[in-house]
């Protein structure tokens, strides 16, 4: 019993040595290096705010669980909640590669239907950082 809690401990401590190994400005300079072009915000903005054809129908914009008040609590079409997607409303938000992949991967299809390409991640990243 003890070898199987100190495995567990073992594996909490190096999940939690990868949370926060980032920061919004290194994850938008990173997107923006690949993609070889300049974020945006304007862009990013228009993208996060717009409607898409292509994903789920019942999700035609990323307003549709993040809703207009990116400062406020959003809601999953389940009901759950979603932290506020603007980093000066929510600190933690953008400092965790792993989940940003995870998440930019899951919403960019379930969007637009496809994944989002990097000019577009460091847009949105750039959007979402300045508000």
């Amino acid at each position: 019993m003890k070898i199987i809690y100190l495995a567990l401990s073992g594996l909490l401590l190096a999940t939690s040595a990868t949370a926060g190994d980032t920061t919004p400005q290194k994850l938008i300079a990173g997107f923006a290096a690949q993609a070889g072009s300049t974020p945006s915000a304007a862009r990013g903005k228009a993208f996060f705010t717009g409607k898409h054809t292509g994903g789920k129908p019942e999700t035609p914009s990323c307003l549709t669980c993040h809703t207009s008040n990116l400062k406020g609590v959003g809601h999953t079409r389940a009901g759950k909640e979603i932290a506020p997607m603007a980093h000066s409303a929510n600190p933690q938000r953008f400092t965790d590669s792993a989940k940003v992949a995870k998440w930019f991967r899951r919403n960019c299809k379930t969007v637009t239907g496809r994944e989002c390409s990097a000019a577009q991640k460091a847009d949105i990243l750039a959007y979402l950082s300045s508000i």
